[in-house]
C-alpha cells in the first residue's frame, strides 16, 4: 500500500499566489514614493554624518577649529548598501561610512543614531508585525498577510524574533522602577476584554492601575491578567507597585469592587477613596431623578470630556 505524506505548510492553495497576484501591475505612485523614501533616508544619514564631522562630503577640515566649527575629527571611507524594510515596503539604501579619531592614534567606526547597526526593519515595521501577531494570527499567516507590503521579506523567523523582542520590552516595562515617579493619585479599575486564545474567542479580566502625577499627567502603571478581581489579585498588583518604589498615594479612585476595597484597606488604610463617577452612574446607584437635574448634566459632561 502506498502511503502519501503531504506537507501541510505547502498545501495552501493561493497563499503565495495571492501575495504576488498583482506583481505585474506597475504602480507609478508606489514606485515614485519608494524612490523618494530612499533618497530621504540617504540624505538624512549624510546630514547626520556632516554634523558629526562638522563639514559636508568632500569638505576640508578647518585648520583652526573653533567652537562654531567644532566637530569630531575623522574621515569618510566609502559607503555600503543595506536593505531596509518599513511601512513603505523594502528598499535598498546606501549608508555612508566614516572613521572617527578616538585618541592614542586609534579610530572607531562611526555609528548612525538614526539607523542602528544591523537594523533591517524600522520600528514601525516591527510594530506592524507584532500587532498582527498579537491580534491572534500565527506566524505563518502573519508572513502571508504582510508579504505583499514587505515584498516577501518577512519570514516566520522574523515574526518570532519580533515577538520575542516585544515580550522582552513588556517584561522590562513591568519591572521598571517607580521610585522617581511623583504619583499623588491612583485610578484602579478592572475591565473585561475579548481576545483569541488557542484559536478561540474568550473573555479575560484585566486589572488596570493608572497614576496621576503632581502636574495632573496620567500614566499607565500596570495592566495584568490576574484571573479575576479578587482581594488576592489586587493585593498582588499593589504589592508589586510598592515593591518597585511607588509612594503612598494621597487619593484613590476605584470601581467599587469588593476585592479591591479590601486590598486597599489592608495596604493603605486611611487614604481617601472615591468611587469612579462613571461606575457610580452606570450601575444606577445614583437616583434616577438626578439624571434630569443639573447633577446629571454635569456627570454627562464629565464622561464625554
Amino acid at each position: 500500500m502506498t502511503r502519501t505524506t503531504m506537507n501541510t505548510e505547502a498545501v495552501h492553495p493561493g497563499d503565495e499566489a495571492t501575495s504576488y497576484l498583482f506583481d505585474n501591475w506597475f504602480d507609478p505612485i508606489e514606485a515614485g514614493l519608494r524612490e523618494r523614501v530612499r533618497g530621504f533616508i540617504e540624505t538624512m544619514l549624510e546630514t547626520e554624518l556632516d554634523a558629526v564631522l562638522a563639514r559636508p562630503r568632500y569638505g576640508r577640515q578647518p585648520a583652526a577649529r573653533s567652537d562654531e566649527t567644532a566637530g569630531v575629527a575623522g574621515h569618510r571611507h566609502g559607503r555600503r548598501t543595506r536593505t531596509l524594510t518599513g511601512s513603505f515596503g523594502t528598499t535598498e539604501i546606501t549608508v555612508p561610512r566614516a572613521r572617527l579619531e578616538a585618541g592614542e592614534d586609534k579610530t572607531v567606526e562611526w555609528k548612525s543614531k538614526a539607523l542602528r547597526a544591523y537594523q533591517r526593519r524600522t520600528m514601525a515595521a516591527d510594530a506592524l508585525i507584532a500587532s498582527s501577531y498579537l491580534a491572534g494570527t500565527n506566524t505563518r499567516r502573519v508572513r502571508r498577510a504582510l508579504a505583499a507590503l514587505f515584498g516577501g521579506a518577512i519570514g516566520k523567523d522574523v515574526v518570532s524574533r519580533t515577538w520575542r523582542k516585544v515580550k522582552t520590552d513588556w517584561d522590562a516595562w513591568n519591572a521598571r522602577s517607580l521610585a522617581d515617579e511623583p504619583i499623588v493619585r491612583l485610578i484602579l479599575d478592572g475591565t473585561v476584554v475579548r481576545v483569541r486564545l488557542d484559536r478561540k474567542a474568550t473573555s479575560i479580566s484585566l486589572l488596570v492601575v493608572i497614576g496621576v502625577r503632581e502636574d495632573g499627567q496620567k500614566i499607565l502603571l500596570a495592566v495584568k491578567n490576574m484571573g479575576g478581581e479578587t482581594t488576592e489579585a489586587w493585593r498582588a498588583i499593589l504589592d508589586d507597585l510598592v515593591g518597585r518604589g511607588l509612594r503612598r498615594p494621597e487619593f484613590l479612585i476605584v470601581d467599587g469592587a469588593p476585592g479591591l476595597d479590601r486590598a486597599i484597606a489592608a495596604l493603605w488604610d486611611g487614604v481617601p477613596v472615591q468611587r469612579c463617577t462613571v461606575h457610580y452612574a452606570d450601575v444606577r446607584i445614583m437616583p434616577t431623578m438626578a439624571w434630569n437635574s443639573a447633577l446629571g448634566a454635569g456627570i454627562a459632561a464629565m464622561r464625554s470630556a
